[in-house]
This record gives C-alpha cells, structure tokens and sequence, in this order.
C-alpha cells in the first residue's frame, strides 16, 4: 500500500506543478510535461526552437512554482568558462593580509538557464559538462558542489547557425531530453497575445520545494521494471544503431552512430515517470514508446545521406519502436 501511497502523491504533486506552470505557459503543454519529466528524473533539457516562445519564461515560473532559486546565463562568444563557474580574487582582510577567495558564477542555482548555448566557443560549453554530469563545479583544484535539485535548461535556435558552435556529441548526450518546442496554433497565439497586453498577469504560487523535487526522484527510482520490458527497451536502443542484428532499414541506411548507454537509462528512467503518472508503480511498453524521441533523438548521429533526403532522427527512433512492437526484429527474443 505504501508504493501506491508513493504513487499517488507523485502524481498530485507532478500534477499541481504541471497547472501552476500551464497557467503561465500557453500552449506549450507537451514542452511543460516534458521538462517537469526530467526535473522529476533528475535529468537536464535541451529545447530547441525559435525565439519568443517562451523558453526563458518556462524556467522562470518552473523556478517560482517549485521555490527554487533559477539563473539566466546568456551566451555569447566572447564568454568565458569563468563567467559561467565563477573564479578566484584576491581580496584582502581588515588587518590586511590577502588571500584568493571563491566567487560563485550563475551556475550556482538550483535552475539554470543557458540561453543560445550554441553561441559560445566549445571551452565556454564544456564548463558545464562537470556541472551537468558531477553537479560540481571545479576551480583552483577546489570542488565545489552545487545545490541539489539542479536542473540545466539550455536552449538553442535551430534556424539560425551563422556564428554558432554546434554542441559535440558528448555534450548531447549529456541532456537527458531534447524536446522541440513548436509554434503555437492561432487559437493558443490568441491566448497568449490577451494575457500578456491585457490588465492582469497571471501569478505563480509556491506548490512544491525542493525537497519535494528530491522526494519525486526517490520514488522514481522505486518503480519497478519487469525484465521483458527492459529487453523492449534496450531492442529500442538497438534499433538506432547502424550494425547489429536489432537494426532496421533506416538505421542501416541513415546512421552513423547510434544511441548511447545514457539514451537507454533515460529512457527507462523517463519511463518510470510516465508510469507513475498514470498511476502505476511499474513500467510498460507504452511509457518506453511515450519517453523514446525525446530521450533518443539527440543520441543518433545521422550520415550525409540522411540530411540529403531530409531523414531525421525522429523517424529513426520510430522506425525502431514499429520494429520493436511488431517483435520481428528483436534481437532478444521480445
């Protein structure tokens, strides 16, 4: 009874936060799910779409309806790795002797937001990689932890490119979900325009804390995975990659480089979520097909072939949970 207990007030609680955000949010319903899946996952989020669709706003009020401190960190290429970490000075005491003393950068925040990351040089982008993946920040030969729950949001725009520095692979895979953030429809453009030239300004209430952020995780972690959906899971994983006898078509023909080890315990893990929401306290195929583009897209590297006739990775990952769920070529016996 106590995993049902667990069960249910992760939902309410997930549910609670998913109306106060979407009171400030309009029409980006899928993108709020989503990124409240890989807070409570203890996952980051890359999100890529066109500017002033409120990405900035979505952390904020993400931020304020869970008390949590968030930071902007706008990138640029002049940036340095130091703008992001924080540094070293030499400050000196009242009975003047001196000393290097820590200065925080923006890192140092429960929610941050890196904004057009793509605009920094490849040194500025890999001081977030220990953050991201140690929740640490290192400087002088001094670790310096960060504050728990963490949660990077980096956004990206996918038009324009001139003067960017694409993320490295690496980097990718570090994000446990990529979700794209499309333009709103003419009905939900009209909300949005009302609620934001009108008198009132919807208000975010405190629903949830940090602790409760660290309580989700926990019981995320204690939702069970039955073996055969496990191998579903992994003859997903499997599926992207170009060699292998749980290849497919596209893959064979697309892809360069398959989805990682990260790609299949992000997608189990998202899983996990998607049960929970629906009130179980174990895993289906169903929640593995719910998680798998936003956990894998990221993860594939397609060849030239594929950006010649427009293939993109999306297609590749549904192609293997067709294949999947028809078991034909489930190289585990699903």
């Amino acid at each position: 009874m106590e995993a049902q207990q667990e069960a249910s007030w992760f939902r309410d609680k997930f549910l609670e936060i998913k109306d106060m955000v979407g009171r400030v949010i309009v029409g980006q319903d899928q993108v709020v799910e989503s990124t409240l899946v890989a807070l409570a996952a203890n996952g980051h989020v890359l999100l890529e779409g066109l500017p002033g669709l409120g990405k900035t706003l979505l952390v904020r009020t993400l931020s304020e309806a869970v008390s949590l401190p968030f930071s902007r960190i706008q990138f640029t290429p002049d940036m340095m790795p130091a703008d992001v970490t924080g540094t070293n000075v030499l400050v000196q005491s009242r009975e003047g002797e001196r000393a290097f003393e820590f200065r925080k950068g923006p890192v140092f925040a429960n929610l941050v937001l890196a904004d057009e990351i793509n605009r920094a040089t490849p040194k500025t982008q890999s001081a977030l990689l220990e953050a991201m993946q140690e929740h640490r920040v290192t400087v002088g030969g001094v670790q310096n932890e960060l504050p728990e729950p963490f949660l990077v949001m980096a956004t990206q725009n996918p038009i324009e490119q001139e003067g960017t520095y694409p993320l490295p692979e690496a980097q990718l895979d570090r994000f446990f979900f990529k979700l794209l953030v499309p333009f709103p429809d003419r009905a939900d453009l009209a909300r949005i325009v009302q609620q934001t030239t009108g008198t009132e300004e919807p208000v975010t209430a405190h629903v949830a804390t940090g602790e409760d952020v660290l309580k989700m995780r926990e019981v995320v972690r204690k939702v069970v995975l039955a073996e055969d959906v496990l191998a579903r899971g992994l003859a997903i994983v499997l599926g992207t990659h170009p060699e292998g006898e749980g290849t497919t078509d596209h893959a064979k023909k697309y892809v360069r480089y398959g989805a990682s080890p990260r790609g299949a315990q992000a997608l189990v893990t998202a899983a996990k979520v998607y049960a929970l929401l629906d009130s179980r306290f174990n895993v289906s195929f169903e929640d593995l097909k719910r998680a798998a583009r936003p956990a894998l897209r990221h993860r594939i590297v397609l060849n030239y072939e594929a950006e010649a006739e427009g293939v993109t990775t999306d297609q590749v990952v549904g192609q293997a949970l067709a294949s999947v769920e028809r078991g034909t070529k489930d190289p585990i016996g699903v």
